[in-house]
């Protein structure tokens, strides 16, 4: 295995932490203004448009898109030259995700609508993703089934002459009540007596198509994301037979094929934040004192220190070596590896934030600290894109598929 960095991704790294030192982590406290002042949950504050244009006039723009194109500024890294890069966003991750239009879901969207797309469905929305003009959501989560379990979705997806009719309710849609977002990428069954796997469709559908209505956001505990995560209700939504992505019936696999690299996009983002967390432990840690003296000579708070620097290196080696994989083999031979760190990632972050705000005592818990946003985040994490428990299901399918293969067949 070779987890070396190309000169290449070591460039970026570079150009991003002095844009992160210069831009982001100034930008910060003006966002949070700009937010407040608005008196709206889902304000677009100025500042972010400020941050894209100078991310943009730097070359650090699309760092996710795995093919080069001089247009859109991408640069066309492999995962495992994205993964420092992703990992440093995610110590900011309510402004240079988005600054550097490496923003979920659009990430996952752009490339469904790459691999998938017709050229209608490039032109209309795939290139002003690429622009960073409009943002996307995807619809497939749903409120009145376990969505863990893609071919439960019962979203209908009725054809109708030249056109399909869309009838159901979703929830959960990510970045829906942006103020930018123009497009829904929405998961539904078109046929309800094909085999399990080939009842499931996706089509691309304008967020303004009447018949669509965002119901209301869900809040997260209790903080009200600015890209919102909308309950839609879709009655009797009319879109063209064009707005299908790939075939009628690739629903469940084109679900499969995006979620991989959104995955470990975000568990490349977490150890990000885990790592601003124990930065901001160990500084706090220095500064207060009890009892005469600070809390860094306190033994435990030196094992919580130390144990999260072994965890979150543990971690990152263990989404390194995934995103070796996914690019050496394919993201189908690294589906365990892809599990795994969805489970251990969110885990482990959540863990070193925990300890952090503990240190921080009362004040880990407002917002004069982003300790507490980061632990909501996390924790949406452990259920987002797939339960833990789906994923080590998974896991342990694959060993025990693993351990009967080892055995001798018998005769």
């Amino acid at each position: 295995m070779d987890f070396s960095f190309s000169d290449r991704s070591v460039e970026y790294r570079t150009a991003l932490l002095s844009f992160m030192d210069e831009f982001v982590y100034p930008a910060e406290p003006v966002y949070a203004q700009q937010m407040v002042g608005s008196g709206h949950p889902h304000h677009h504050p100025p500042v972010l448009e400020e941050l894209k244009a100078e991310a943009r006039s730097r070359g650090l723009w699309n760092l996710f898109h795995p093919h080069a194109n001089e247009e859109w500024g991408s640069p066309g890294l492999s995962n495992l030259d994205y993964a420092p890069l992703a990992e440093i966003m995610g110590r900011s991750p309510y402004l240079a995700p988005e600054a550097l239009n490496c923003s979920a879901p659009d990430t996952g969207n752009m490339e469904i609508l790459e691999l998938f797309g017709t050229e209608e469905h490039k032109g209309t929305w795939l290139k002003p993703l690429l622009a960073g003009e409009i943002r996307s959501a995807f619809a497939m989560t749903e409120p009145a089934v376990a969505s863990s379990d893609a071919t439960n979705i019962a979203l209908r997806m009725k054809p109708t002459g030249d056109h399909y009719v869309l009838n159901g309710r979703k929830w959960f849609a990510s970045s829906a009540l942006h103020q930018n977002c123009k497009v829904l990428i929405v998961m539904g069954k078109t046929d309800l007596e094909a085999p399990t796997h080939r009842q499931q469709s996706m089509m691309v559908v304008p967020i303004d198509t009447p018949g669509v209505t965002l119901v209301r956001n869900l809040p997260v505990f209790g903080y009200n994301d600015r890209e919102g995560h909308a309950e839609i209700l879709f009655e009797d939504v009319e879109v063209p037979r064009s707005a299908l992505l790939g075939g009628e019936g690739d629903g469940f696999a084109i679900s499969q094929a995006r979620l991989g690299p959104g995955r470990i996009h975000h568990c490349m983002r977490s150890i990000g934040m885990a790592e601003r967390a124990l930065e901001l432990m160990v500084r706090r840690a220095a500064e207060r004192v009890t009892f005469g003296e600070p809390l860094s000579a306190r033994a435990n708070i030196q094992d919580w220190i130390a144990e999260a620097r072994i965890e979150i290196e543990m971690i990152r080696l263990l989404t390194l070596k995934t995103a070796w994989l996914m690019d050496t083999v394919g993201n189908q031979e690294a589906r365990t590896e892809i599990a795994a760190i969805k489970v251990a990632a969110p885990r482990i972050a959540l863990k070193v934030i925990d300890r952090a705000i503990q240190v921080h005592g009362a004040a880990g818990l407002t917002e004069d600290f982003p300790l507490a946003a980061y632990y909501a985040y996390q924790r949406v994490l452990r259920i987002a894109d797939g339960p833990d428990e789906v994923h080590l299901r998974s896991i342990a399918r694959a060993e025990i598929r693993r351990d009967r293969m080892r055995q001798p067949q018998q005769s």
